[in-house]
């Protein structure tokens, strides 16, 4: 069964290290979601493979210098999410995506 997180994220950059992790958090976060706004992924992924981006995410951050968020969202996407505004959000599992 499918879930949907919601990762933010903001990554020290103040050093050549820091910018690296930048870029490698938001590369793991697009392999398991898609970008809302520059820090935000929206993720809807199985439990197996939240494990993996959970791991992976805190495998890169540097904890005392980054900060992550996951947060579990329950219920129907219209029920938690109110966006205004453009909205670039796709809906992977409609089946008028399927070509």
């Amino acid at each position: 069964m499918r879930e949907d997180y919601l990762v933010s994220y903001d990554v020290n950059t103040e050093d050549k290290e820091g910018r690296r992790r930048l870029v490698r958090v938001a590369k793991a976060c697009k392999n398991f979601g898609q970008r809302v706004q520059y820090s935000v992924f929206e993720c809807s992924v199985n439990e197996m493979e939240y494990e993996k981006l959970r791991s992976k995410l805190v495998s890169i951050i540097d904890l005392d210098r980054d900060s992550l968020r996951i947060y579990r969202l329950k219920g129907l996407r219209s029920d938690y999410i109110e966006s205004y505004g453009l909205d670039r959000y796709v809906d992977f599992d409609e089946d008028a995506l399927i070509v």
